[in-house]
This record gives structure tokens, sequence and C-alpha cells, in this order.
């Protein structure tokens, strides 16, 4: 596999969105100059609630190992209850980074030798306009500022476009609140 490859892997529960968040990243990553960008959905028998699972390439050129992620670079977590049930760590490389909506304090969680990154995304949510559990779009800031692969600005326009028809500014200030409030945490 090429070492030029970000491999994301997004955990989330049916209806927070985890497959929308990880396309709008996607979509700003291409507009970002990021000319291979891959999302591969996981599909079965979902349910909302369920916890669910789908993953994002992208590269600064073209991608043509469609393969699905067994090793990520990052994982980006909607939820943290999710960590009682699901490894979300599997396959994590040495190092890598993790992202997580969780209301408790970075120092709540130990996951040894990978970058933690954490945000009260619900709050954050809440706070912006969007009803209890719409998740998706504040992980997005708080993938935005820990990773720093795409811009807030790019995002934000991403997000507007997603939901122009359903609170696109609301959404767009969840992303902007949980950026702000995003705590990153070393190794």
């Amino acid at each position: 596999m090429r070492q030029d490859i970000i491999e994301i892997r997004w955990h989330g529960r049916g209806g927070q969105g985890a497959i929308t968040a990880a396309k709008i990243v996607a979509n700003a990553a291409f507009k970002a100059g990021y000319k291979g960008v891959v999302m591969a959905p996981s599909f079965g028998t979902e349910r909302r609630g369920a916890p669910i699972s789908t993953s994002l390439k992208i590269a600064k050129e073209k991608i043509y190992d469609l393969s699905p992620i067994s090793t990520p670079d990052i994982v980006v977590v909607l939820d943290h209850t999710l960590l009682a049930e699901v490894d979300v760590t599997a396959g994590l490389k040495d190092g890598g980074e993790i992202v997580l909506n969780t209301p408790k304090a970075i120092d709540a969680y130990d996951f040894g030798s990978h970058k933690l990154s954490v945000a009260d995304v619900t709050s954050c949510a809440i706070e912006a306009g969007l009803a209890p559990g719409i998740v998706n779009t504040g992980i997005i800031g708080c993938f935005s500022k820990a990773t720093g692969l795409v811009s807030r600005e790019l995002l934000g326009e991403a997000i507007r476009n997603e939901f122009s028809a359903m609170k696109p500014e609301e959404n767009a200030h969840a992303a902007s609140l949980s950026f702000d409030r995003t705590v990153i945490g070393g190794a």
C-alpha cells in the first residue's frame, strides 16, 4: 500500500450520520486538492442505534486501491458509548489518531500510543440549534481541528451544501463550535 494514502474509519450508530459525515469530508478534501478520494460505506443489517462503520481514503494523487481499510491512520467515533461495544482501535496504526465525541474529559481515556482528540459534540450540536443526537456535522469540526487535513472553512462550505434544505447554518455552526472546543492530547 502506498504511504501517502490517509485511511480514516468512522464509527457511529445507525441514524447518526457517520456515512454522511464521511461523504462531507470526502467532498471537502477533493476541493482542498486531494485528487484521490475513496469512500466505502459498509452496509449490512444496520438499524437505527446499531453500531456501524464506514471508511474514507484520501491522497494527493489518484487512489487505485479500493480495498477495505484494515489499518486506519485515523478513527472517528461519533458516540463514546460505542467504546463499550466495539473495538474502535482495531487495526489502528501505532501513533494513529482517535477523534471522539464525548462529554468526558480527555484524561478519562487511555489509548496508549494513540493520539486522542475529544469534544462534547453532542452539546455543541444542541447549542447550535440541532435536535439531540445530531452529531455528524459537529464531529466534522472536531476532525478538522484534530487532523488539520481539511480547513474548517472548506468543511463548513461542504456542510452548508449537503444540508442546504435542512438547517445549513445550524449544522455549520455545530462544526464550528466543536472545532473551537476540541481538546487535543498527545500519545
